[in-house]
Order: structure tokens, then sequence, then C-alpha cells
């Protein structure tokens, strides 16, 4: 026998909406991060909650999303392929009766089957990388079928939406950029890290940040090669994040007498004091999508070094926000300021939040003109996870 959802019929227009938003972790990283500042900015309109597939980590995301009273669901993924998502997952679509399902990275392999049962007002897949780094070949193919099918993708960038058009042969539903939230005055900031003083930092030091995952994407060996380079005791490179390269990077500092000068700060959640007190950005990804740790670098005033690829280009315009001055030179305080101006006026968390609100509000409308209730024709027999707020 079929089991049904018995999924409530969507709200009124002028009601809030239900919001399911599902992400491989709720670790820290970019994509987790985008996710969860727009799950905090929904919040304020409408009813949110959080899926992880993977165990609860204690992460400074998990404690933002409590910190805002959204429900999570941690579904205790095991490594690989694991059929009990499928059951899992149902039991929270019962239990939540979302009207948007938003999905982000690789998990519409577990969440695309539900939604072939359901009739959801309105799914919404974050393509949070170029298309062809963006899942396995599997993910591919399930990702091939949903986007021609009820789920909606989104571009982050321009060069993103362009890479789910040369590889699955589709146009994104829109093209929505990142954003973060940004403090009123970064200045404010400046001086309250004690990193410096920790990492033996001289206050007239110039240091080079690196916010990125230790891993090859980011090609963290690349950045620390160039910056081998360069000369003096008072330059300095950090590294804030962390990832299978960092033992080999460690290995390359110490093997170049680099180690006094290269510091390795692992995860963090004070990043932006950590940016406000340094002097440069630096990134030398081989792809990105839409990386939000140069928008924090651009809010917090600085000068980007970064590589020309992903959506990097759409955030910074070379020889305006991208030069490497000399200290002291008034042209890196025009580019600086110049940076964050342009982050006030784009990257700002309620723009983004703003978009796809928009969105949601369009589909929802369409899918009313052609349905009069939210139907399932199929679903696994839910299991009932409890949220961490319900317990």
């Amino acid at each position: 026998m079929s089991q049904y959802l018995n999924l409530r019929e969507t709200a009124p227009m002028s009601e809030p909406l239900r919001i399911l938003h599902i992400v491989p972790s709720l670790t820290v990283g970019g994509a987790e991060q985008m996710a969860t500042h727009l799950m905090i900015g929904l919040s304020r309109s409408h009813h949110v909650g959080a899926v992880g597939l993977y165990p609860p980590s204690d992460s400074a995301v998990e404690r933002r999303l409590a910190e805002a009273n959204i429900p999570k669901w941690h579904l205790n993924k095991r490594k690989g392929f694991d059929p009990r998502m499928f059951s899992l997952l149902g039991g929270v679509f019962r239990e939540f009766q979302p009207d948007v399902v938003h999905t982000h990275m690789a998990v519409l392999r577990y969440v695309f089957p539900i939604l072939l049962g359901n009739r959801i007002a309105a799914a919404v897949h974050t393509m949070h990388n170029l298309a062809k780094h963006e899942t396995d070949a599997f993910g591919r193919l399930v990702h091939w079928f949903a986007f021609r099918n009820c789920v909606l993708p989104i571009g982050i960038s321009r060069e993103v939406s362009a890479s789910v058009r040369r590889l699955y042969g589709v146009e994104c539903k829109a093209v929505i950029p990142n954003c973060i939230p940004i403090e009123q005055d970064p200045q404010n900031m400046r001086g309250d890290t004690p990193f410096r003083e920790h990492e033996g930092i001289g206050r007239d030091a110039v240091v080079f940040t690196c916010v990125a995952r230790l891993e090859p994407q980011k090609n963290p060996l690349l950045l620390l090669k160039a910056f081998s380079r360069l000369s003096g005791p008072s330059v300095h490179l950090v590294f804030l994040g962390d990832g299978s390269l960092r033992e080999q990077l460690a290995a390359y500092a110490q093997s170049h007498h680099l180690s006094g000068r290269v510091h390795f700060l692992g995860k963090r959640d004070d990043v932006p004091s950590v940016l406000a007190a340094s002097d440069v950005f630096v990134l030398a990804s081989d792809w990105e999508g839409n990386p939000l740790a140069v928008m924090e670098a651009m809010a917090a005033g600085l000068p980007v070094i970064a590589t020309e690829v992903g959506g990097i280009p759409e955030l910074v315009r070379s020889g305006e926000h991208g030069l490497l001055v000399k200290a002291g030179d008034c042209a890196a305080l025009l580019m600086a300021r110049a940076a964050r101006e342009r982050a006030i006026q784009e990257f700002r968390v309620e723009r983004m939040v703003q978009g796809y609100a928009d969105l949601y509000r369009d589909a929802v409308t369409t899918f009313r003109k052609t349905q009069s209730k939210a139907k399932c024709s199929w679903a696994p027999n839910p299991i009932k996870v409890p949220s961490e707020q319900s317990k």
C-alpha cells in the first residue's frame, strides 16, 4: 500500500511559508554558512527548519541556528550511500510539512525521490560550485533529471549559471549571489583579536590571510610557494581553515624555514575579527563558485589577491579591489575603501534573503494556479526523527 505524507494544503500567500533547508552537514563551510545566513534571515518572516544528513558536530553554524530558534534534524548518515535517508527524510517531511524545500550540495540523490512523490509547492536547489565540481557522476545524473522535473536550479554567480547550462542543458531559474552579514563599522573590530600577539606577529607586520579549506580545490600549496619568495621577517601568511593538506603545508613551511612567518590557525569562529586585523586577503583556488570568504574580506576593507576563476571576477574588479600595493601607499587605502563600499552595496545578507523569498513566493504562486492541494502519490514509510528543538 502506498504511504502518504498527508501534507497540508499550502498556506495562503498572506501567511508565512514553511521552508525546509537540507544540507549534508551543519558544519562550518562556505555553503553551510550561506545556508545559515539565509535561514536566519528568512526565519524573521517565515517558519524555517534545517536538516543535516550527518551527525551533529557542535559547530558555530549549529549554535547560530539554535540561537535563532530554528529547529534542526540530524539524520546520522552513514559513510557512503545510506538508503535509510529516504525514510528518515520522509519522517521529517511529515513532521514539518514544508511549502518549500531548499537543497544544497550533494543531497538531491536522497531528496529528489521524495519530491517526485509529493506535490511540494516549490523545490529549489542552490548550485554552490561549478556544475562539474558540485557532485559526483551519480549526483550529476540525479541533477539532470531533477532540473527537468520539479527542482529549480539557482546559480550563485553568472559563471556557475553558465556551467549549469553547459552541463545540464537547462537555464538556472535565477542567479542570486551569496551574501554575508556586514559590520557597520569594520574599524570597531580592529585590534580586538589577540591572534597577532598570540602568533608573535608585530603591529607593523604585513599579514596576508587566506580563509579556505586546506584542500586541493583551494590550492594552498601554490599560495605557500608564492609566499616563500617574499623576504623579510615582517611579512606573514595566515591560514584560517583545516583539511587534508595541512600536514603537507606545515612540512613545506618548516623545510623552507617559514615556520615563524606562516601560521595555521585552523577553524575559528572569529573570522571577521581576524580579517579586520589583517592587511591583504589571498586565495589561490583552481575553481570556485561565489566564495563567501572574498566577500568577508571586502567587507573588512581588505584588498583581495585571488585567482580569476568561477564567480570571483564578479566580486572583485581587478585594479580597483584586487591589487597588491606597498605598505603606506594611498592606493591601498583607496582600494580597501572601494572594496568595502561594494560589499555594503551588493553583498548584504538582506539582499540574498529577499531574492530567495521572492523566488519562493513566485514558485508557490505558480503552483497555486495549477494545484488545489499538495498530494502525495508515493513516499517511503516515514520514520519520525525528532528535531533538536522538540527534544
